[in-house]
């Protein structure tokens, strides 16, 4: 029997050239590569048509993206290293815009006078006192002190009353806010997560017993039921005959 020749080098991916768009496969970049080296741009264009089908039938989640073609075009000439050369119905995409970095995040430096009712309030402030209109500004006024209130409870945990909400709302605006008199902020009150739980599970058990309770007195008011005692009673009462002695 004749030993079967072993090639002289095998075709391992590490061997071959890198994807350059892994979800498309090797066939269709080994396509493109066809394309490329086409002599004519007709038969290029013709080739290249075809390619951007069998693309968008291997990607079929790329319909739902809009201006899906114009996606495929984009893929084909990436696959191609930009080297292919067809008419192609939209903008050929240049390297840079594709590998384009964003420009990196600022992040805020601004200083907060007070942390715990944070920048919202004064970006409010700044845009209070810009109302020209008495009642309108009032009002804008009013719910910032609220909001600097419930700020300053859910950040302390602890009462605070509205003149000390008052004095830092003067502070922070300079004198220039300040509320009419015998007007009283909103309450608020801090709760901790272990009496919301206790809260919640109270009212669990009471919806329980309140559907125990329900029912039973459905199971008492089934005719099945009174059918049932009937037919218990009848039995007792011919039980309870037959033994009688004459």
């Amino acid at each position: 029997m004749a030993q079967k020749e072993m090639p002289a080098q095998f075709d391992y991916n590490s061997t071959r050239s890198k994807l350059l768009l892994s979800e498309y496969g090797r066939n269709v970049q080994n396509m493109v590569k066809y394309i490329v080296n086409l002599p004519t741009k007709e038969e290029r264009n013709r080739y290249a048509n075809v390619v951007i089908d069998l693309m968008g039938f291997l990607n079929p989640h790329l319909r739902d993206v809009a201006d899906f073609k114009h996606k495929l075009w984009d893929h084909l000439h990436i696959i191609s290293d930009y080297k292919i050369d067809v008419d192609s119905p939209y903008p050929v995409p240049l390297p840079e815009a594709i590998h384009l970095k964003p420009e990196p995040l600022k992040y805020p430096n601004q200083r907060i006078k007070y942390k715990h009712y944070g920048k919202t309030i004064e970006l409010m402030i700044d845009k209070a006192r810009n109302i020209e209109e008495p009642a309108r500004r009032q009002h804008m006024i009013q719910a910032i002190a609220n909001f600097m209130k419930m700020a300053y409870v859910q950040w302390n945990k602890d009462s605070v009353s509205d003149e000390s909400i008052l004095a830092d709302l003067r502070e922070l605006s300079r004198g220039e806010l300040q509320l009419e008199e015998n007007i009283n902020l909103n309450r608020v009150e801090y709760r901790t997560p272990v009496q919301n739980t206790r809260s919640n599970n109270n009212q669990r058990s009471n919806n329980n017993q309140n559907r125990n309770n329900n029912n039973n007195q459905n199971r008492n008011n089934n005719p099945r039921n009174n059918n049932n005692q009937n037919r218990n009673n009848n039995q007792n009462r011919s039980s309870g005959g037959g033994s009688r002695k004459y």
